[in-house]
Protein backbone atom coordinates (compact mmCIF):
# COMPACT_ATOMS: atom_id res chain seq x y z
CA UNK A 1 0.00 0.00 0.00
CA UNK A 2 1.30 3.45 -0.80
CA UNK A 3 0.42 6.64 1.08
CA UNK A 4 -2.54 7.46 -1.19
CA UNK A 5 -4.03 4.00 -0.58
CA UNK A 6 -3.63 4.53 3.17
CA UNK A 7 -5.22 7.96 2.88
CA UNK A 8 -8.31 6.59 1.13
CA UNK A 9 -8.51 3.71 3.62
CA UNK A 10 -8.60 6.14 6.57
CA UNK A 11 -11.81 7.75 5.32
CA UNK A 12 -14.73 6.56 7.43
CA UNK A 13 -12.52 5.33 10.28
CA UNK A 14 -12.89 6.88 13.71
CA UNK A 15 -10.13 8.82 15.45
CA UNK A 16 -10.58 8.91 19.22
CA UNK A 17 -8.98 11.67 21.24
CA UNK A 18 -9.39 12.58 24.90
CA UNK A 19 -13.11 11.86 25.25
CA UNK A 20 -14.17 12.78 21.70
CA UNK A 21 -14.42 10.63 18.58
CA UNK A 22 -14.49 11.84 14.97
CA UNK A 23 -15.31 9.86 11.83
CA UNK A 24 -12.62 10.88 9.34
CA UNK A 25 -14.14 12.58 6.29
CA UNK A 26 -11.17 14.35 4.66
CA UNK A 27 -7.43 13.64 4.46
CA UNK A 28 -4.30 14.63 2.55
CA UNK A 29 -1.44 12.28 1.67
CA UNK A 30 2.20 13.30 1.94
CA UNK A 31 4.86 11.14 0.31
CA UNK A 32 7.81 11.87 2.58
CA UNK A 33 11.25 12.12 1.00
CA UNK A 34 9.75 11.97 -2.52
CA UNK A 35 7.22 14.76 -1.97
CA UNK A 36 8.39 18.40 -1.87
CA UNK A 37 5.20 19.40 -0.01
CA UNK A 38 5.97 17.00 2.85
CA UNK A 39 7.58 18.07 6.12
CA UNK A 40 9.87 15.06 5.64
CA UNK A 41 11.16 16.09 2.20
CA UNK A 42 14.14 17.38 4.17
CA UNK A 43 14.79 15.37 7.31
CA UNK A 44 14.68 17.59 10.42
CA UNK A 45 14.18 16.99 14.15
CA UNK A 46 10.50 17.99 13.70
CA UNK A 47 9.90 15.44 10.92
CA UNK A 48 11.89 12.62 12.55
CA UNK A 49 8.70 10.93 13.83
CA UNK A 50 7.64 10.45 10.20
CA UNK A 51 10.67 8.21 9.54
CA UNK A 52 9.68 5.85 12.35
CA UNK A 53 7.13 3.12 12.80
CA UNK A 54 3.76 3.39 11.07
CA UNK A 55 0.50 4.15 12.88
CA UNK A 56 2.11 6.77 15.10
CA UNK A 57 0.58 10.20 15.56
CA UNK A 58 2.58 13.15 14.21
CA UNK A 59 1.34 16.34 15.87
CA UNK A 60 2.80 19.74 15.03
CA UNK A 61 1.97 23.41 15.39
CA UNK A 62 0.66 25.24 12.35
CA UNK A 63 1.02 29.02 12.18
CA UNK A 64 2.37 28.86 15.73
CA UNK A 65 -1.01 28.40 17.37
CA UNK A 66 -3.01 25.51 15.92
CA UNK A 67 -2.16 21.83 16.20
CA UNK A 68 -2.47 19.48 13.23
CA UNK A 69 -2.53 15.68 13.34
CA UNK A 70 -1.01 13.26 10.85
CA UNK A 71 -0.94 9.50 10.87
CA UNK A 72 2.44 8.07 9.89
CA UNK A 73 1.75 5.30 7.38
CA UNK A 74 5.24 4.00 6.68
CA UNK A 75 6.98 1.86 5.88
CA UNK A 76 9.76 2.95 8.24
CA UNK A 77 12.23 5.41 6.66
CA UNK A 78 9.87 6.49 3.84
CA UNK A 79 8.31 9.19 6.05
CA UNK A 80 4.87 8.93 4.44
CA UNK A 81 2.01 10.37 6.45
CA UNK A 82 -1.63 11.37 6.12
CA UNK A 83 -2.93 14.69 7.44
CA UNK A 84 -6.38 14.38 8.98
CA UNK A 85 -8.18 17.43 7.57
CA UNK A 86 -11.77 16.99 8.76
CA UNK A 87 -14.19 14.74 10.54
CA UNK A 88 -17.69 14.32 11.90
CA UNK A 89 -17.94 14.24 15.69
CA UNK A 90 -19.67 10.94 16.49
CA UNK A 91 -19.07 10.80 20.25
CA UNK A 92 -18.33 13.41 22.90
CA UNK A 93 -20.05 16.25 21.08
CA UNK A 94 -20.55 18.29 24.27
CA UNK A 95 -16.83 18.12 25.07
CA UNK A 96 -15.94 18.99 21.46
CA UNK A 97 -18.31 21.95 21.65
CA UNK A 98 -16.71 23.05 24.95
CA UNK A 99 -13.29 22.98 23.25
CA UNK A 100 -14.43 24.74 20.08
CA UNK A 101 -17.10 27.11 21.42
CA UNK A 102 -20.87 27.06 21.66
CA UNK A 103 -21.30 29.22 18.56
CA UNK A 104 -19.74 26.58 16.26
CA UNK A 105 -22.27 24.44 14.42
CA UNK A 106 -21.97 20.68 14.89
CA UNK A 107 -21.07 20.18 11.22
CA UNK A 108 -18.07 22.53 11.63
CA UNK A 109 -16.70 21.27 14.96
CA UNK A 110 -13.93 19.25 13.26
CA UNK A 111 -13.82 20.93 9.83
CA UNK A 112 -10.21 21.83 9.07
CA UNK A 113 -7.10 20.23 10.57
CA UNK A 114 -6.65 22.76 13.39
CA UNK A 115 -10.31 22.57 14.37
CA UNK A 116 -10.23 18.77 14.31
CA UNK A 117 -7.19 18.66 16.60
CA UNK A 118 -8.80 21.17 18.97
CA UNK A 119 -12.10 19.25 19.10
CA UNK A 120 -10.18 16.05 19.92
CA UNK A 121 -8.01 17.83 22.51
CA UNK A 122 -4.78 16.92 20.69
CA UNK A 123 -1.48 18.57 21.62
CA UNK A 124 2.25 17.98 21.39
CA UNK A 125 1.84 15.62 24.38
CA UNK A 126 0.24 13.17 21.91
CA UNK A 127 3.22 13.15 19.52
CA UNK A 128 4.28 9.57 18.78
CA UNK A 129 1.14 7.97 20.24
CA UNK A 130 0.60 4.42 18.94
CA UNK A 131 -2.81 4.72 17.26
CA UNK A 132 -3.42 0.95 17.19
CA UNK A 133 -3.12 0.61 20.99
CA UNK A 134 -5.85 1.45 23.48
CA UNK A 135 -4.55 4.89 24.41
CA UNK A 136 -6.31 8.18 25.07
CA UNK A 137 -5.75 8.75 21.34
CA UNK A 138 -6.35 5.81 19.02
CA UNK A 139 -7.77 4.79 15.68
CA UNK A 140 -10.88 2.62 15.53
CA UNK A 141 -13.51 1.46 13.12
CA UNK A 142 -13.24 0.25 9.58
CA UNK A 143 -13.33 2.39 6.45
CA UNK A 144 -16.69 2.74 4.78
CA UNK A 145 -16.33 0.56 1.68
CA UNK A 146 -19.44 1.85 -0.08
CA UNK A 147 -18.45 5.50 0.20
CA UNK A 148 -17.75 7.52 -2.91
CA UNK A 149 -14.37 9.22 -2.59
CA UNK A 150 -13.42 12.44 -4.36
CA UNK A 151 -9.89 13.69 -4.89
CA UNK A 152 -8.21 16.97 -5.70
CA UNK A 153 -5.17 19.11 -4.96
CA UNK A 154 -3.94 19.57 -1.41
CA UNK A 155 -4.89 22.71 0.49
CA UNK A 156 -2.42 25.51 1.09
CA UNK A 157 0.78 23.86 -0.16
CA UNK A 158 3.18 25.89 -2.27
CA UNK A 159 5.15 22.96 -3.73
CA UNK A 160 3.54 20.11 -5.67
CA UNK A 161 0.35 22.18 -5.38
CA UNK A 162 -1.49 20.39 -8.19
CA UNK A 163 -0.86 16.84 -6.97
CA UNK A 164 -4.36 15.39 -6.36
CA UNK A 165 -3.59 13.81 -2.97
CA UNK A 166 -6.48 15.34 -1.02
CA UNK A 167 -9.29 12.81 -0.54
CA UNK A 168 -12.73 13.26 0.95
CA UNK A 169 -16.05 11.53 1.30
CA UNK A 170 -18.06 12.95 -1.57
CA UNK A 171 -20.88 15.21 -0.46
CA UNK A 172 -20.03 15.06 3.25
CA UNK A 173 -20.94 18.42 4.87
CA UNK A 174 -17.96 18.33 7.27
CA UNK A 175 -15.38 18.53 4.47
CA UNK A 176 -13.42 21.80 4.37
CA UNK A 177 -13.26 24.20 1.44
CA UNK A 178 -10.35 24.06 -1.00
CA UNK A 179 -7.93 26.97 -0.76
CA UNK A 180 -4.94 27.12 -3.07
CA UNK A 181 -1.80 28.63 -1.58
CA UNK A 182 -1.08 32.10 -2.98
CA UNK A 183 2.58 30.98 -3.16
CA UNK A 184 1.79 28.03 -5.43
Amino acid sequence: MDVTDHARALLGRVLHGHGVAARITEVEAYGGVNDPASHAYTRTPRSEIMFGEPWRLYVYRSYGMHFCANIVTGPTETASAVLIRAGEIVDGIKLARDRRGDQVKDVALARGPGNLAKALGLSLDDLGMDLLASNAVHLGGEPTSTTTISDGPRVGVSKAADVPWRFWITGDPTVSAYRRSPRA
